[in-house]
C-alpha cells in the first residue's frame, strides 16, 4: 500500500464515504508499522461535491483528459496571438465543450449514486474554465484529487463579446520600415499557422467529445436497463427464497406428522396383535369347555 494508490482510491469515492475509508486505510498503515504513511493519508482532505464530480471526469472518463488539456494549450496560445473574431470563435467552442463536460460530470455523479445540484454543476464548469485557462490548474485537475472547485476568475485575457483588440499604433517611419514589414508578415503567417493548428485541435476535441457523449448516453441507458433487470432478478430470488423456506417448513411439518402417524400405526398394530392373542385364547377356552369330558 502506498500514498498514490490510497489517494486514487479515496478520491473516487463519494464524499460521504471518504472519511470512513480514509480512517480504515490509516489503521491499515499503522497495523503494518508505517506510521509516516498513516500520517500522510490522514492529511488527505475530503472533497466537496463539485470537486468530486470534477474528479470523476478524470477517473471514469480518462479519454477526456488529454484532449481537454491539448485544447487548453491551443486556446491559451490563440488568446495571446489572435484577433477578436478568431477569439470569439474559439470561445464559442470553449463554451460548447465546458457545457458538455459539465453535463457528463453530472451524469457520472448520478450513476455513482450521488446526483449533484445545478449549483455544483456550475462549479464544475468553473473548474473546467480554469483548466483551459491555467496550466497549473490543468495539472491539478488532471491528478483527479481536487478538494475544492477551481476558480475561473483568472483565466484568458479579457475580451468581451462584440469587442476587438485595440488597433496597433502607426509605426514611425524609419529606414527599417521594409524590414519591419517583412517581420510583421512572417509573424502574421506564424499566427495563421498556429490558428489553423488550434482550430484543428478544437474541432478534433469537439468531435471526440460528441462521440464519447453518445457512448456515455448509450452506456447510461444500458446500465439503467441492466439495473432494472437485476432488480427484477433480485426480487425473483427473494420470492423463490421465501417460497423455498415455506416449502421446507411444510416438509418439516409433513415429516413430523408422518412420524407421529407411523408411531400411532405401530401402537395400533401392537393392540391388534394383543387383541388377536386374547381372542385366540378365549376361543380355545370356549372350545375346551364345550367338549365333554371322556
Amino acid at each position: 500500500m502506498d500514498l498514490e494508490t490510497v489517494a486514487d482510491e479515496l478520491y473516487r469515492l463519494r464524499p460521504e464515504e471518504f472519511t470512513a475509508a480514509r480512517a480504515a486505510r490509516m489503521a491499515e498503515a499503522r497495523t503494518a508499522g508505517d506510521r509516516a504513511l498513516a500520517d500522510r493519508i490522514g492529511k488527505l482532505r475530503r472533497p466537496s461535491l463539485s470537486a468530486w464530480a470534477g474528479n470523476l471526469l478524470v477517473h471514469e472518463s480518462p479519454g477526456e483528459v488529454e484532449p481537454l488539456l491539448r485544447l487548453g494549450e491551443g486556446l491559451r496560445q490563440a488568446h495571446r496571438d489572435l484577433d477578436g473574431a478568431q477569439l470569439r470563435e474559439l470561445s464559442r467552442q470553449q463554451r460548447v465543450l465546458i457545457t458538455a463536460l459539465s453535463r457528463q460530470a453530472g451524469q457520472l455523479a448520478a450513476q455513482a449514486g450521488h446526483p449533484i445540484t445545478e449549483a455544483a454543476r456550475h462549479e464544475v464548469g468553473n473548474t473546467l474554465r480554469a483548466v483551459l485557462a491555467d496550466p497549473d490548474a490543468a495539472r491539478e485537475w488532471a491528478s483527479g484529487r481536487l478538494v475544492r472547485p477551481l476558480a475561473a476568475g483568472t483565466g484568458f485575457p479579457a475580451m468581451a463579446e462584440g469587442t476587438a483588440p485595440a488597433p496597433p499604433r502607426p509605426a514611425a517611419k524609419t529606414s527599417k520600415t521594409a524590414k519591419s514589414t517583412g517581420a510583421g508578415k512572417a509573424a502574421a503567417a506564424e499566427r495563421r499557422r498556429r490558428l489553423t493548428r488550434a482550430r484543428k485541435e478544437a474541432d478534433r476535441a469537439a468531435r471526440e467529445l460528441r462521440t464519447r457523449e453518445k457512448a456515455a448516453a448509450t452506456a447510461s441507458r444500458e446500465a439503467f436497463a441492466a439495473k432494472k433487470k437485476w432488480d427484477e432478478a433480485q426480487q425473483r430470488v427473494s420470492d423463490l427464497t421465501a417460497e423455498l423456506q415455506h416449502a421446507r417448513e411444510a416438509q418439516q411439518q409433513a415429516r413430523s406428522a408422518e412420524r407421529t402417524a407411523r408411531e400411532r400405526a405401530r401402537t395400533a398394530d401392537r393392540g391388534v396383535r394383543e387383541a388377536r392373542r386374547k381372542a385366540d385364547a378365549a376361543a380355545e377356552e370356549m372350545q375346551r369347555l364345550e367338549t365333554p369330558e371322556q
